[in-house]
């Protein structure tokens, strides 16, 4: 591979003189080709068992097409992470308006919190609850018999002892879950080897015992599928905001402030049960989660498009807290990661979205935004007509030009953003864009413009195959954000077992990969 991506440059000048050369080695290091992902078939089979999964709600109900997919596919290998583990409560990092964290609780009957940092989007997730509450009595039927038919199949099928096992294509099995394997990179292959054998309490589970639970199991089930699908009444989503950031830690005033006040809304509620909480807070690995969640206990974390460092975070919140058993965090927005090596300076107590892992660390890897920015882009998407913006690209670039020779700025905090849309030329976003940059507009006259415009408008080509390339080249870079979490997991002792899985089509959801791990004592 890499004497491949070598000859499409020339040696002397270094420049790209063979395409597809150049294409080929993308691929080849691309997450498709290099075998490291374990089949999300696979998973699922391993985490079930003889168990089968269940089918209920349909999401494109109340969501798009694109969240819908995404909602759908990744609840459902939740909710089997939380029944192989035996957990019954997920904390679901950046939250947002709580699509994911509404549905889990819905649909699987799991206790959710949806912690953001956002109030507007802890709002948005009440008032979100507060629609969805209109369709209840068509979840309701749904939910009926999708319960009872799970309660019944639980009672009837629980297998007493199983051993399941999967195996990644082309690859050879790690080790079993019971040991922590220490493989280089080449080495991450995703097989795994569940085995699960019931604890000595369930041992003692008679037919008896497995009768009575499901006649109480059916007793209840009016009331749970209330609880369930009437999709949180207003008095059942306690929001928690914090008036202070919590990134901070919290003094001891404020700690039994918020214990108080949760004691209190839980006293003050109807009696329901509160399936999915969301709660407005800024978390670390240093956060005491109790101080956040009062009835804490062993639960999965999951994460969908956690942005930028959140990503990062969120593992390590994971191998931090012993409440939590197990992880799937699909990350997004490459480009807004902070790096270690990426500037000069040393911050020795900073903690860095990348590299994670110590390998790349003692290598002094750096990305740059650049290439964290290639990483955002979405070939799939490209390779079916999708094109990218070129015209819109063209302007931005043209844009740059412009303030570098007429302003002296190379760099800034500020952002254009979605201008090219609100604009009607050229001139007008150029106008624009100076505007929200705060610089003097008056200093350009709209010939001076377009005459920036006209002068670079026949490379708008050039612009084009440039970009295209750094679509190829994208799956190569996402290769090593991913791979560098993935090994930051397998550095840690109490991870019995960790790999990567293909969760999403990419065409509807360009990050589709999830990093998911769980602890040694998850497995039993």
């Amino acid at each position: 591979d890499d004497d491949m991506f070598s000859n499409a440059f020339c040696e002397n000048s270094n420049k790209l003189i063979d395409v597809r050369l150049f294409a080929l080695a993308a691929k080849d290091s691309s997450l498709s080709s290099l075998g490291v992902c374990t089949p999300l078939e696979e998973m699922l089979e391993a985490l079930r068992g003889e168990n089968q999964g269940i089918t209920g709600i349909k999401t494109d109900e109340f969501m798009n097409n694109k969240k819908s997919h995404e909602v759908q596919v990744m609840s459902e290998l939740v909710d089997n992470i939380a029944s192989y583990c035996g957990i019954k409560q997920v904390i679901d990092i950046g939250s947002g308006k709580g699509y994911l964290s509404s549905f889990l609780s819905m649909q699987y009957n799991l206790q959710v919190y949806g912690i953001d940092s956002s109030n507007i989007n802890t709002n948005g997730a009440h008032e979100r609850n507060r629609k969805l509450k209109k369709h209840w009595k068509a979840y309701q039927r749904r939910g009926r018999a999708n319960i009872k038919s799970q309660s019944l199949e639980k009672a009837n099928n629980r297998p007493i002892e199983s051993e399941i096992k999967c195996k990644a294509t082309k690859e050879k099995p790690l080790n079993s879950l019971q040991s922590q394997d220490q493989e280089t990179i080449q080495d991450l292959v995703p097989s795994c080897r569940f085995t699960e054998t019931v604890t000595s309490e369930t041992n003692k589970r008679t037919e008896a015992d497995l009768a009575a639970q499901t006649q109480s199991d059916e007793s209840k089930l009016s009331e749970e599928v209330l609880a369930i699908l009437n999709v949180l009444p207003a008095d059942a989503v306690e929001l928690f905001s914090s008036s202070q950031c919590n990134c901070e830690e919290l003094c001891e005033e404020e700690k039994v402030q918020r214990k108080m006040d949760s004691l209190k809304a839980k006293a003050g509620s109807s009696g329901e049960s509160n399936l999915y909480l969301p709660l407005t807070s800024c978390i670390t690995a240093e956060t005491e989660l109790n101080d956040i969640i009062t009835d804490l206990e062993d639960c999965v974390m999951v994460g969908l498009h956690t942005c930028g460092d959140l990503a990062a975070n969120t593992l390590r919140i994971f191998t931090a807290k012993p409440e939590i058993k197990a992880v799937c965090s699909v990350g997004c927005c490459y480009h807004l990661l902070s790096e270690q090596f990426e500037n000069q300076e040393e911050y020795a107590e900073e903690v860095w979205g990348f590299p994670m892992c110590q390998y790349l660390k003692d290598k002094g890897w750096c990305c740059g935004r650049n290439a964290r920015m290639s990483a955002c882009l979405a070939l799939e998407r490209v390779a079916v007509g999708q094109m990218l913006p070129t015209e819109s690209l063209f302007y931005r670039a043209v844009l740059q030009v412009i303030i570098e020779e007429n302003y002296g700025v190379t760099k800034s905090d500020r952002h254009v953003g979605k201008i090219f849309s609100k604009s009607s030329s050229f001139i007008d976003y150029v106008r624009k864009s100076l505007k929200k940059l705060e610089l003097d507009g008056s200093k350009l006259s709209d010939s001076c413009i377009m005459d920036y415009y006209e002068k670079y408008k026949h490379r708008m080509n050039e612009l084009e195959a440039f970009n295209m390339l750094k679509v190829v080249l994208a799956p190569c870079i996402e290769v090593l954000i991913l791979l560098d979490r993935l090994c930051y997991l397998k550095e840690q002792d109490s991870i019995a077992w960790s790999g990567l899985v293909k969760l999403f089509d990419p065409v509807k959801s360009p990050r589709c990969y999830a990093v998911i791990a769980l602890k040694e004592h998850s497995c039993f």
